[in-house]
């Protein structure tokens, strides 16, 4: 058990409220780096590693505490492995599901390959200098359709077909989602190394 206080290189709420409900059984208290007015860090990497690993540094820098990072995107065959870590900027500033989701519809429109995948990297370091990041990735396979289809999820989800549900990302329930994701995949790795 850990038992402490750790600070999620994050601010958004709805990774908070799933991180804190995977970790509590740790006894990880987990806080947003908001709660320490900490700036976003820069994310200058081409991998989701690098970003990550860079993110929890710099929180746990500028917190005095163990800090967990993720970063997470979309990867399409057909385009090479994009938007990847460019997924929540695909379109340009500012940020936009709409515009993304209509330039990735556009780009794949000459490629017949629609197979596609969500990637999580989570990075836990106890300081800054952790010479040991404890991390953790999760991978949820699918294919993207033009035209999107449930009201759910965010991002790309409309988009996100999952062959073997007959669905989309954003038809299907929170709880299944939580189930199948590469983020919860990758939060119960990462659970499994901290124990």
């Amino acid at each position: 058990m850990i038992n402490q206080k750790v600070v999620l290189a994050s601010n958004n709420a709805g990774k908070l409220k799933e991180f804190f409900e995977i970790l509590a059984p740790l006894g990880i208290e987990l806080y947003p780096q908001s709660t320490f007015h900490i700036p976003d860090a820069e994310e200058p990497y081409p991998s989701f590693l690098e970003n990550a690993l860079t993110k929890a540094r710099h929180a746990s820098k500028l917190s005095g505490l163990p800090a967990l990072a993720d970063d997470s995107g979309l990867c399409i065959n057909a385009l090479g492995g994009a938007p990847g870590v460019l997924s929540a900027r695909f379109a340009g500033e500012p940020k936009s599901d709409l515009r993304n989701n209509q330039r990735l519809i556009q780009e794949l429109s000459a490629h017949s390959d629609r197979s596609a995948f969500y990637y999580c990297v989570l990075v836990f370091v106890l300081s800054e200098n952790d010479p040991r990041p404890v991390i953790a990735d999760g991978i949820l396979r699918g294919e993207i359709i033009e035209k999107g289809r449930g009201t759910g999820g965010f991002g790309y989800d409309p988009h996100f077909f999952l062959p073997e549900l007959n669905k989309t990302v954003a038809e299907i329930s929170a709880e299944e989602k939580n189930n199948i994701s590469h983020r919860g995949k990758a939060l119960r790795s990462l659970l499994e190394k901290l124990r």
